[in-house]
Formats: structure tokens, C-alpha cells, sequence
């Protein structure tokens, strides 16, 4: 088991330090009624729920697969979800940035109107929402599962190819005094081959569910 809030697990990973590769599942209470879900670390599985944690357990216990897959194994994603009410749309890579001193290299203009598309549907899932625009993209901050500061950015089609994803995402962490979070679909190799060429380092996966 692992001792503390969600908040203090993520930001023990941000700095490197994950919990004990013992096989096991912590349960937590959510941080927010909006986020519930499931964070995979080497061989440790974080459930972030305000369901009862003996239902977790014993859901977990029933999954037919390896023990170490339990928590992200497609059946027991969708007991989660029909217990809860929720849905889900993938499991995503979770990497992690510091910040880092220095201006962006790229310029960047803060977006100012409150229903910029990309801000109102940044709007949905995080608090404080910020967003900037560039020559051919815009890159948005919020704060989203347990406060965690996270990132996401859209690179136009005619601007693609030409190394603006990696710049927007590196811009992020120099915006940034704290750690940056991102969640990336593991198939959207672009994206992960960005952020990674941005410094930005996996730390696991998560499979989050969302309110209907």
C-alpha cells in the first residue's frame, strides 16, 4: 500500500519516486467528483475512486488476466465504469515535464476569448484554463486530476512536419513553475515522439472516467 493523497503520488512521480513494485493496488479517494480512475505504474496500480474500496479489490480479484494487467484489463475498466456510471475513452501514456527557465522560443499570444473552441473544450475536463496561440497552433494549461498542471496542444495541418508540436509542448514547461502532465494515446506516435523530444519522461499509464 501506498500512503497519501493522489496529489502526493503524482507528485512523487513527477520527482522520480514511485510506488513499491509489489504487485498491489492502492486505492484513494478522488480529488475532484469530476475525475475518477486508474493509474498504472511498474507493477503498482493507483484506483482513484470514491467507491468503496473493497469493491475495487474484489473487482480486481475477478479479472481473468495477469495480476499485474488487473487494473487495466478491459473488464475491469468496464465494471468500473457501470458501477459508477462513467465512461471512458482510452488508456493514455502519462508523461511528465519540469519546468525550465528561459522564454519560449516561439511567439506566443494568449488567447483571451472564453469560447475559443479550444478553450471551451479544455473547459470540460480542467480548471484555469489558459491557452496561447502560435503561427500555426495553440497550445492550452489547465489544471486537471488532483490539480496537476497538464498540457495539450493542436498543431494545424499545414503546419505539421516542421517540429511545432515539439516546440509548443517544450514552450509549455518554460510557461510552467511546476511540473507539466500530459496524456498521450499510446498509438499517437507524433505525439509521443514531440513530447518526448520536448524532455517530457513516462512515468506510467491512466485510464480516466469521465461524468456522463
Amino acid at each position: 500500500m501506498v500512503a497519501g493523497t493522489l496529489r502526493d503520488i503524482l507528485d512523487a512521480a513527477a520527482r522520480d519516486v514511485f510506488p513499491p513494485p509489489d504487485g498491489r493496488t492502492t486505492v484513494v479517494p478522488q480529488a475532484s467528483h469530476r475525475d475518477a480512475g486508474v493509474l498504472s505504474f511498474t507493477a503498482h496500480s493507483v484506483v482513484f475512486t470514491d467507491e468503496d474500496p473493497r469493491w475495487v479489490r474484489e473487482a480486481v480479484r475477478r479479472t481473468d488476466c495477469d495480476a499485474l494487467a488487473a487494473t487495466m484489463n478491459a473488464r475491469f475498466l468496464t465494471a468500473f465504469m457501470e458501477r459508477t456510471g462513467r465512461r471512458s475513452e482510452s488508456v493514455d501514456a502519462l508523461l511528465v515535464g519540469s519546468p525550465l527557465p528561459g522564454e519560449p522560443s516561439l511567439a506566443l499570444e494568449e488567447i483571451k476569448e472564453p469560447d475559443h473552441p479550444r478553450v471551451v473544450y479544455a473547459r470540460r475536463r480542467r480548471d484555469e484554463v489558459r491557452a496561447w496561440a502560435a503561427d500555426g497552433g495553440v497550445l492550452v494549461l489547465g489544471r486537471g486530476v488532483a490539480g496537476r498542471l497538464e498540457v495539450s496542444v493542436e498543431v494545424d495541418e499545414g503546419a505539421r512536419q516542421r517540429g511545432l508540436g515539439r516546440r509548443l509542448v517544450g514552450a509549455a514547461r518554460q510557461l510552467a513553475a511546476e511540473p507539466v502532465w500530459a496524456q498521450i494515446a499510446p498509438g499517437n506516435a507524433r505525439s509521443m515522439r514531440a513530447f518526448q523530444a520536448a524532455g517530457y519522461l513516462p512515468v506510467g499509464a491512466e485510464a480516466l472516467l469521465l461524468l456522463p
